[in-house]
């Protein structure tokens, strides 16, 4: 069987990019692969725990040539092999394939990127905020969100707690 480098290199050519960092093996796809890898990871390598999505934002990185950036973190829990797989998408609209028909456990965690960076998953089921309320303006993590906020924490009535 081929590994997962073999395997994604077979699937995109030169439009994959690999590294190592401290033994973890680090994969760059293309944004609009990343479903199509991700299954192909999980079905034929046995990558079939999905430990962790996250957002990364490089507003003002050096040498950053891409805005956004979403990890997933891949387990085989046959081998105990770990990979980090690594979309970039850009505004004025940064979306990726929703893997949540892949691993059920994507839901919130697209959720969670969706509300705190403002990444729009396609095909995702339910894809709303989790964290601020519905009528919250703005992505808290992005990076040129005011420290402060927009003024927002008035707006917001306070519950106590035999309300909550």
């Amino acid at each position: 069987m081929p590994t997962a480098v073999e395997y994604c290199s077979t699937l995109l050519g030169s439009a994959v990019a690999v590294s190592e960092f401290k033994g973890n093996t680090r994969i760059v796809v293309p944004a609009e692969k990343v479903d199509v890898v991700l299954r192909g990871l999980k079905e034929t390598q046995g990558y079939d725990m999905l430990c962790d999505l996250a957002g990364i934002d490089y507003l003002n990185y050096p040498e950053a040539t891409d805005r956004y950036a979403v990890v997933y973190s891949l387990t085989n829990t046959t081998t105990g092999e770990r990979l980090f797989l690594k979309a970039y998408v850009n505004d004025p609209d940064p979306e990726l394939p929703s893997v949540v028909a892949i691993w059920e456990g994507a839901n919130w965690m697209e959720r969670e990127v969706f509300d705190m960076f403002g990444i729009t998953f396609t095909g995702h089921p339910d894809l709303r905020r989790i964290l601020m309320p519905d009528a919250f303006v703005g992505h808290p993590l992005r990076k040129d969100y005011p420290l402060r906020g927009f003024g927002e924490r008035h707006n917001f009535p306070t519950v106590t707690r035999a309300e909550s």
